[in-house]
């Protein structure tokens, strides 16, 4: 899995190791690892397709929790951080 992370960085731009992701990461840089996308579109559907995605992108999602409308609420969040930890666990 890390090798696909070092692929898929920009060019110039070390990847994040995934143990680094938090729910203070902005949405951008969670977005650019397939895996952590992965979770992002389970947890928060049309989140990464959302029109204004382009003027939130770089809040992280503790950030854009008060502007959501109670749709990224405390156990959204929760069950997303959970995701974060379990990709990082040992045998990943």
């Amino acid at each position: 899995a890390a090798c696909a992370t070092v692929q898929d960085a920009p060019s110039g731009e070390a990847p994040t190791p995934r143990s680094a992701y938090t729910l203070d990461t902005p949405i951008q840089r969670l977005v650019a690892d397939p895996a952590v996308k992965a979770v992002l579109d389970r947890e928060l559907p049309g989140l990464t397709t959302h029109d204004r995605y382009d003027q939130f992108k770089g809040l992280s999602l503790k950030a854009l929790q008060p502007f959501s409308g109670g749709l990224i609420n405390d156990s959204r969040l929760a069950a997303i951080e959970a995701d974060l930890r379990a990709l990082n666990a040992p045998g990943d």
